[in-house]
């Protein structure tokens, strides 16, 4: 007699569904595990028999099998156990066997029979769901599984409570999902004195995800623009909050099963390398452009990443996805994020300060800003020189405005965006529109269609940054509340555009 349950493998963030079999034979007692594990589904063995030893369960003298199928998919990670167990307990008699048959579960065991917590609840939920089992995890990722409604979910907290519940003894209640995150408290762009051209740029990046390079000197407010850029960015759609959350589920990043409705703010430090930035590994976990999918990434001292790790993100930041390839796995994970990067003009930072330039200048800024190459520098929408504002007039500068009032245009905006392409899944927002999509919806009228040419004849526009001053200035539309993409948009858009095309 051969008995199944389910489990799940992850390809990226999603999960597949494993069938677990056990088959019992006469012969020498021996417990065998097949169908590719790896050496921590190779030891769920052990784990087993210690945790049904400490239930007074014995194993029979026979020849235990245990198919993990389909064979020619790698088998990683603890959260074999639980579903071995099961199935193995099925095979001896102890639980009903078409009870055990009707489950996804998933858990590793400790040897005193308790069930710990593993990755990966969320989107097992999901696929449970969908194939109309219920799901069986750990009780600390019961209240992340618990937000797939559609899917019935019980975290038994130890071995005995699962086994009480499958045989109906004693039937645990379903899991309810975790508290959502209310939002974390960041700074307000009524803090930044001055940069009314950096604030604006920072707006039409949120309204449109465009990414934005900014460079000035040290101490400039680089870095808080990058952080009050959350204040004003809207909430997660619920779609794009299930996207996050089983990325960061599968990463091990959910606590109590807590989802947040904010974006993700992920600030790598430059000393990162290129594993950590593109994910991989020995278990091909999400990287740092992963973790921010739907949200930003910032990174401060640009010049200063590792080159071939800056060369990483132009990929994926024209395909909103980066595949990770190793002996062992190949994974596709979404990153659709924004690029926020900022860097200082030269190495020591004061290039135009006649009075603290180096005598290396301006030879030390090409050095330095000549680390970007050309075509990742041509992959951001906005550029933008911030030069130094001096004391006497940051003392004296007006408040600005607050983020809750820029964070309003932003909702607009985007809402007229998510209007557009509601019959289109794959374009949320205008930097992902191109060819006879972007014709349609950013053709500018005739005086901004004249000025666009005499600006590609005069700076030399690529065919990407052609592009790209239409999908800035459709979204300087969408701000306005405009139907039509204008000449003044073309124009502050190109202005956005061109500010660094000599230097780059």
């Amino acid at each position: 007699m051969v008995t199944t349950t389910y489990t799940v493998a992850f390809e990226g963030a999603e999960a597949r569904l494993i069938e677990v079999q056990c088959a019992l034979a006469a012969g020498l007692p021996a417990f065998t595990i097949v169908g590719l594990p790896d050496k921590a589904v190779s030891e769920a063995r052990e784990r087993v028999r210690a945790a049904l030893a400490a239930l007074s369960i014995a194993l029979p003298m026979k020849r235990i099998t245990i198919n993990l199928a389909p064979a020619d998919l790698p088998k990683e990670g603890p959260h074999f156990d639980l579903p071995i167990a099961l199935a193995l307990l099925a095979a001896i008699g102890v639980l009903p066997a078409e009870e055990v048959a009707g489950i996804v579960s998933l858990g590793e065991l400790s040897l005193d029979a308790r069930i710990m917590a593993v990755p990966g609840a969320l989107p097992a939920a999901l696929l449970a769901a969908e194939e109309g089992h219920a799901l069986i995890c750990p009780r600390a990722s019961g209240a992340e599984a618990a937000w797939v409604a559609a899917a019935p979910v019980f975290a038994p907290a130890t071995l005995h409570e699962a086994l009480r519940h499958l045989t109906g003894e004693s039937p645990l209640p379903q899991a309810l999902p975790g508290a959502a995150l209310p939002p974390a408290p960041g700074m307000d762009l009524r803090e930044v004195k001055g940069h009314a051209r950096a604030k604006r740029a920072l707006e039409i990046a949120a309204a449109g995800r465009h990414h934005l390079l900014m460079i000035g000197p040290p101490g400039n407010g680089k870095s808080m623009l990058a952080g009050c850029l959350p204040s004003i960015l809207p909430d997660l759609t619920p779609a794009e909050a299930l996207e996050t959350s089983m990325i960061r589920s599968v990463a091990g990043d959910l606590l109590n099963g807590a989802i947040s409705r904010a974006r993700p703010f992920r600030a790598p430090h430059h000393t990162a390398s290129r594993v950590a930035m593109t994910g991989g590994g020995r278990h091909a976990r999400p990287g740092e452009m992963s973790l921010a999918h739907n949200g930003v990434l910032f990174l401060d001292e640009l010049p200063e990443f590792a080159p071939q790790v800056l060369e990483t993100l132009r990929q994926p930041l024209e395909s909103g996805e980066v595949a990770v390839a190793r002996a062992n796995a190949h994974v596709t994970w979404p990153c659709r994020f924004l690029l926020i990067a900022a860097a200082n003009p030269c190495r020591c930072g004061h290039l135009g300060d006649a009075a603290r330039a180096c005598s290396k200048a301006p030879r030390c800024a090409e050095d330095y800003l000549g680390r970007l190459s050309g075509p990742l520098l041509d992959r951001f929408d906005l550029r933008l020189e911030m030069p130094r504002i001096d004391w006497r007039d940051f003392a004296t500068q007006p408040e600005g405005e607050s983020s809750a009032t820029v964070a309003a245009r932003v909702a607009a905006a985007r809402a007229r965006q998510a209007a557009r392409y509601r019959d289109l899944p794959q374009i949320r927002t205008n930097a992902e529109a191109q060819g006879s999509l972007l014709d349609d919806i950013a053709a500018p009228d005739a005086e901004g269609r004249e000025m666009l040419a005499q600006m590609a004849e005069r700076v030399g526009l690529s065919a990407r940054g052609y592009t790209r001053v239409l999908r800035i200035a459709r979204t300087l539309a969408d701000l306005d509340g405009s139907e039509r993409v204008r000449a003044p948009h073309v124009a502050e858009a190109a202005g956005h555009r061109i500010a660094l095309s000599l230097p780059a």
